[in-house]
């Protein structure tokens, strides 16, 4: 499965999840209002496909400083913790899963996080 794929089906399985494109790229929503995650590929002079995700506190920094090569701060929102998450570099799903609810749960309404069983 290709990574937009794979993101697209982690992403959707969240609660009250949509995606659309913003800033030309495929972005996934919270109530089609709050952005959770977004797929660039080429967009930013990345290498070739990457996640951009909000990071609980602190989480940018530790991942950035324990493999650089796989995680960046991306332009525009890592001032904010967001978390760059490079898809190029043997990437492992079940992690980026786990990124991607994290970064829903920063985002989402109480009610919705409190819904993610993981």
């Amino acid at each position: 499965m290709d990574p937009l794929a794979r993101t697209r089906k982690i992403c959707l399985a969240l609660p009250e999840a949509s995606e659309r494109l913003s800033h030309g790229t495929p972005t996934f929503f919270v109530r089609a209002k709050t952005v959770f995650t977004m797929y660039t590929e080429d967009a930013y002079d990345e290498p070739g496909p990457a996640l951009w995700v909000p990071a609980p506190d602190g989480v940018q920094g530790e991942l950035i400083d324990a493999e650089p090569d796989r995680f960046f701060r991306p332009p525009y929102v890592g001032h904010r913790g967001w978390i760059g998450v490079r898809l190029d570099v043997e990437p492992d799903w079940g992690e980026i899963g786990e990124i991607i609810r994290d970064g829903y749960r920063k985002v989402a309404p109480k009610r919705l996080s409190a819904l993610l069983t993981d």
